[in-house]
């Protein structure tokens, strides 16, 4: 009978045997490719939203209609703090790699933080526009595509809390194993991606 782990000379605990680190990391693969798998499908989904936009735009004279413009200041100062959040995740990425793991929760808090004052403004923005849902062609797009991305910016923040909480337990991330947090920076960029595609398209193209 063996002993599968060996224990670090500070006595906190089993380290994983090389053996043991190569198994985890197999099983990580397959767990990025299943996200990278969801995330093409996420794509493809807001890919489907961007093409009808679009559409509607061409056959429509005054875009976006009258009394339903939008703002640019706020949805800017928000795209500094979203795309600024992905080098601060990837920080905590990086942290972990060099098996610091409070160096992880510090800069994912900071990402978490940061994408809690983006769907802060975004709801101040909502708030503040003058219009609803169904006022227009527009005005249905603007709050499908812009509630659509806030759900999974919502989802992300908690996916990162999900990382710190579970490197609270003794060994769960380190410089070997850290599946889960890479799977987190990776979901965190691809909201990134598409929020600068959708400022773009709902805050920059409407201005000319």
């Amino acid at each position: 009978m063996t002993i599968q782990g060996t224990f670090d000379e500070t006595g906190n605990g089993a380290k994983p045997t090389h053996s043991e680190a190569a198994g985890h990391e197999e099983h990580g693969d397959f767990r990025v490719l299943g996200l990278l798998t969801f995330l093409f499908s996420e794509s493809l989904m807001f890919g489907g939203l961007f093409a009808a936009y679009l559409v509607y735009r061409a056959s429509t004279d005054a875009w976006p209609p009258e009394n339903t413009e939008v703002e640019l200041i706020l949805p800017a100062i928000n795209t500094v703090i979203l795309v600024s959040s992905s080098f601060v995740i990837h920080r905590g990425d990086s942290a972990i790699k060099k098996g610091d793991v409070n160096g992880l929760r510090v800069w994912y808090l900071a990402t978490a933080l940061m994408g809690i004052v983006f769907l802060g403004g975004q709801v101040y923005e909502y708030l503040t526009l003058g219009y609803g849902l169904t006022t227009n062609v527009f005005s249905n797009c603007f709050y499908v595509m812009t509630g659509f991305h806030g759900l999974h910016v919502f989802v992300g923040v908690l996916l990162i809390f999900g990382v710190m909480w579970r490197s609270r337990r003794s060994n769960h991330y380190h410089a070997e194993k850290h599946t889960g947090v890479e799977m987190a920076e990776i979901y965190w960029h691809f909201v990134d991606i598409i929020w600068i595609i959708l400022f773009v398209l709902l805050y920059i193209l409407t201005q000319f």
